[in-house]
């Protein structure tokens, strides 16, 4: 064993050792790290060791949409961990069953049927699985900018990043275009997105690829990690009858749009549309890791008749249940669907504004507070620019306001906004100006 450095002549400080054990001991999953440690988080912000105050414009990783140590969850863990926190997966607790009853509450029929897990990745793993006993198929549908997880099936059906390198992804796997208003593939004689002959054309080549196993077609409402785009109202209708036609189940993954967030309990709410099953992730446990899987007693049975096996660590876990208890508590009584609302109206005005003041924002698109701003160098062609957003990230941070920002090949940088649902006028403000001052530094060193 190496001797200890006497404390007398190491001259390194705590952050510099910090970051030294982190490029030595840390595995990299995904870019690279933010350089400062965050030491605590409260509200609508994050906090450093240096005691730098960051307004929080992700909601973590898009999840906590209560803001961050919000006092009914804080409390709710305490009491729970000190009394009952994790068991064997087959048995059961009052936070459990009431969660389940609960979400199914907030469900149009016959969604009834829950399966509580952990992830967003799990739970479609956990649909997609169900999906393919109950109709015995094994061919899967999603849209071409999807990002639905990095398991195995739950990564199979991911087209916006992740897919080199890997092997051979599940076969059956088939991805179709996003039905995108502001960069249209398809068009209509003015030029305006023609989602319905999109639609039509996509299915003429699933047809021609498909080996007769259509099993299921797993799309989230609004692509989140694919550009916040939302398809136009009617499509999902269409989706519907299409998967009807051919014996197909309808997976909608809400992860990032259910419980509020987009001004609704749930973005299909819109679309007048029931899936056959939903999955929830992020906002169910308010960054705790807490996922569903939601479905009809009629699937449900079939899939248990089949010998449906899902059997995992942490499926039925109470101390994570008693938190999805609390969250549908706070969204109820905070009335936090209309607060959603009100606040993206409040949000979406900040932004046209200042879109008549910078050239380079490009389009802005969502529902509620979930909202995508996209960068561009010219608003004509729409040409895309990947350092544009890098370097207003990087001056957003500076600044004091966390941004994630989508880059994808083919589009311009896109800010995914998604601030907690418990966010202040004020805040939404700074995080304006905030963001209004870097576009302006930024745009003016071009």
């Amino acid at each position: 064993m190496a001797a200890a450095t006497p404390a007398s002549t190491d001259r390194t400080t705590p952050a510099s050792r910090f970051w030294a054990d982190a490029d030595r001991h840390l595995v990299r999953y995904g870019g690279d790290f933010t350089h400062e440690v965050i030491d605590r988080a409260a509200g609508s912000f994050v906090f450093t060791a240096e005691g730098r105050k960051i307004l929080d414009f992700t909601s973590g990783q898009m999840s906590a949409i209560l803001g961050h140590s919000h006092p009914a969850i804080v409390e709710t863990v305490q009491r729970q961990v000190a009394t009952l926190d994790h068991l064997y997966s087959g048995m059961l607790s009052r936070p459990v069953v009431d969660l389940a009853r609960r979400l199914a509450e907030t469900l149009p029929a016959p969604l009834e049927k829950a399966l509580l897990l952990t992830t967003g990745a799990e739970s479609n793993e956990a649909a997609v699985r169900m999906a393919k006993l109950v109709t015995g198929k094994h061919e899967i549908v999603s849209f071409a900018r999807s990002w639905h997880g990095m398991t195995q099936a739950a990564a199979s059906a991911t087209y916006s990043t992740g897919r080199k390198g890997y092997g051979p992804s599940a076969p059956g796997n088939f991805a179709i275009p996003v039905p995108h208003a502001y960069r249209p593939d398809f068009t209509t004689r003015d030029g305006d997105l023609d989602w319905r002959r999109q639609l039509d054309f996509a299915f003429e080549l699933i047809d021609a690829q498909s080996t007769g196993s259509l099993a299921a077609c797993l799309v989230e409402p609004i692509l989140s990690s694919g550009g916040i785009i939302e398809p136009p109202p009617g499509y999902f209708a269409a989706l519907q009858h299409k998967c009807r036609e051919r014996g197909m189940l309808l997976i909608l993954d809400e992860a990032q749009t259910g419980l509020c967030r987009t001004g609704t309990w749930y973005a299909f709410e819109r679309d007048g549309v029931v899936p056959d099953i939903l999955t929830l992730s992020k906002t169910l446990g308010a960054g705790l890791p807490l996922a569903a899987v939601l479905t009809s007693a009629e699937i449900e049975q079939e899939a248990y008749d089949r010998g449906f096996l899902f059997f995992t660590t942490h499926v039925s876990d109470p101390l994570v249940a008693a938190v999805g208890n609390t969250v549908l508590d706070v969204l109820a009584e905070k009335r936090l669907d209309e607060r959603a609302r009100k606040l993206g109206a409040f949000l979406r005005a900040g932004l046209e504004d200042m879109a008549t003041r910078h050239e380079v924002i490009g389009d802005i698109r969502g529902r509620g507070l979930l909202v995508g701003l996209e960068l561009v160098v010219d608003r004509e062609t729409k040409q895309s620019s990947d350092e544009l957003g890098a370097q207003v990230t990087r001056r957003c941070f500076e600044l004091g306001l966390h941004m994630n920002i989508v880059q994808l090949p083919g589009m311009g940088g896109v800010f995914r906004v998604a601030p907690p649902l418990t966010a202040t006028e004020d805040e939404l403000n700074l995080g304006l100006s905030i963001l209004d001052t870097a576009i302006g530094e930024v745009s003016a060193a071009l």
